[in-house]
């Protein structure tokens, strides 16, 4: 059962619950990238370190998190 779980959750995770956010997502990515200084390609990028790849992804993870508080907050 719980191999059964994983797999269904796997299997959604890379979809975008709204995909209307996937162009401003997609621009965040660029961005937060170029703020770090790395140097991230239109396309293909498997050859950037997991390190950097890691970086970008936290980064965007805390401004999101960043954002839905200021609106909670109603800011």
């Amino acid at each position: 059962m719980y191999n059964q779980a994983n797999q269904s959750a796997s299997a959604t995770s890379n979809r975008a619950v709204v995909p209307e956010a996937k162009q401003a997502l997609n621009t965040m990515k660029y961005e937060i990238a170029n703020e770090l200084g790395i140097n991230l390609k239109q396309g293909y990028n498997g050859d950037l370190p997991s390190r950097q790849a890691g970086y970008i992804g936290g980064y965007m993870v805390k401004r999101l998190i960043e954002q839905a508080e200021r609106q909670m907050a109603g800011k």
